[in-house]
């Protein structure tokens, strides 16, 4: 045994361990410069002729400062450690909304793998460790990063990819422009709203002087918007943008309906979600007693004058049914043909809504389309933002590159994500596709969860605790 032991801390069988580990993972990288990381690697395990760990050199010799010391080269390693495994193998993340409620609650703690997909390189290098765009304490307004070096995307290799009903959390695609002081709210919505009423964005007295003083100024309303918003509006590098986790409907290639709130891919209905929820118009004889809510789940609801509005599953549906106080339960979809203005893509032509959509066809890589006036408000932003080409329209004709347009090839994957909990989830049908290189990872265990409005220990949810995500 001690032999073996021995043997294990021998500096050249570390040295031979440590060299493979490192080789395999350049690999993985596909960048072989870094193959020069075997001279440190060297000099760490044999020669140690470089100070690496330079915060050593200074030797306390008070017990404090040996402490210290010791603190510091704990903290140091933990972070170079724990920003390596971030960056490409797992990342945590908290479900924040309940645009996933029922198959993901609110206070769900994930840890999503950057593997099976494959991590992207980093793209935005220079950055406060463990925050993702704005610095702590910060409440959103300081961002975390420096654009002064910054990278194209790749993607290293994964060893799975993304398949219908996948949970995926994703980088927010209308995120690259933000509005600080409403960074909850998609800037282009926003923006959308305002050029309609102008009077919906005062938020007091003061910006409502404000904004009538910029609008009387012989401003357009796009310009007027563009004052209003001015100190307040920043433009976030790709890997930077808002993390969103939705459910995968439909894949590139695939062919996309929903009827009457059912999603419809290839002509073939979803499978069954147990836990997918709808809203509900409930009609009741007396009011509810809390201990129902509680007994049945229920956790979003509010009062209507005959009753109650409620996010149900088919199983919650069911049980309420049951009592005897509640006379109808109304399944709440907008009609066929209704248009609602802020599903995509945004166009008087296209007469979509939540619960009817499409049919639309996902883009494909390398797959070509006709392009013309009609169909081109479902491919703008992906030909404009996320592929980066010029595109101006004069009359019937479209010019990209300042070429005449009749075709476009798409260079990237697209993918459409929605939520489990269908009639409050911002997700594609208001945003459209989420483009390949925009996938962080895929969501594969839930390691802890907690109920907001309770105390601890009580807040705790032990049955959710190391919970495999599944796709049902």
């Amino acid at each position: 045994m001690k032999k073996i032991v021995e043997f294990l801390k021998n500096k050249w069988f570390i040295f031979g361990i440590s060299a493979v580990c490192w080789i395999l993972f350049v690999i993985w990288l596909g960048n072989f410069w870094w193959l020069l990381g075997l001279g440190v690697i060297f000099d760490l395990c044999i020669t140690k002729k470089v100070p690496w760990a330079f915060w050593k050199i200074y030797q306390p010799k008070s017990k404090f400062g040996i402490w210290l010391m010791g603190w510091v080269d704990a903290i140091i390693f933990a972070v170079i450690a724990a920003s390596f495994i971030r960056i490409f193998f797992f990342e945590a993340y908290t479900i924040p909304t309940s645009s996933m409620e029922g198959s993901m609650l609110v206070g769900d703690y994930l840890f999503v793998s950057k593997c099976n997909y494959g991590p992207r390189k980093p793209m935005t290098p220079i950055s406060f460790p463990f925050v993702h765009h704005s610095m702590p304490f910060s409440n959103g307004m300081k961002k975390s990063y420096s654009e002064v070096w910054k990278r194209p995307y790749e993607r290293m290799s994964g060893f799975d990819y993304i398949k219908k009903d996948d949970i995926v959390v994703f980088n927010f695609p209308e995120g690259d422009t933000v509005i600080l002081t409403r960074q909850s709210q998609s800037y282009y919505q926003i923006k959308r709203d305002f050029l309609e009423d102008t009077t919906l964005y005062p938020i007091s007295q003061r910006d409502y002087i404000r904004l009538n003083k910029i609008c009387s100024q012989n401003k357009t309303l796009e310009e007027s918007f563009f004052e209003y918003f001015k100190d307040s509006i920043v433009v976030r590098p790709l890997d930077k943008r808002e993390n969103y986790i939705k459910r995968c409907v439909a894949v590139a290639g695939d062919t996309l309906q929903i009827v009457g709130g059912k999603v419809i891919v290839n002509g073939k209905p979803q499978k069954d979600i147990p836990k997918i929820q709808f809203r509900y118009d409930i009609e009741t004889s007396a009011p509810l007693k809390p201990s129902i809510f509680e007994k049945l789940d229920i956790r979003e609801y509010g009062y209507t004058r005959n009753g109650y509005i409620m996010l149900l599953n088919q199983e919650q549906v069911d049980a309420l049914g049951k009592y005897s106080s509640v006379k109808k339960i109304t399944k709440g979809e907008f009609p066929s043909g209704f248009r609602y203005k802020e599903c995509f893509p945004q166009d008087v032509r296209y007469n979509w809504n939540k619960d009817y959509f499409g049919p639309l066809v996902i883009p494909q890589e390398g797959v070509t389309i006709p392009l013309d006036i009609k169909n081109l408000p479902l491919y703008k932003r992906i030909i404009e933002l996320y592929e980066t080409n010029t595109l101006r329209v004069e009359g019937d004709k479209i010019y990209i590159n300042d070429t005449l347009a009749t075709t476009y090839t798409f260079k990237q994957n697209y993918y459409w994500m929605m939520g489990d909990n269908r009639d409050n989830s911002q997700d594609s049908r208001f945003w459209g596709f989420v483009p390949e290189d925009h996938i962080v990872g895929k969501a594969v265990i839930i390691w802890f969860s907690s109920e907001q409005n309770k105390s601890f220990p009580s807040n705790i949810r032990w049955s959710r605790l190391f919970n495999i995500i599944h796709k049902d």
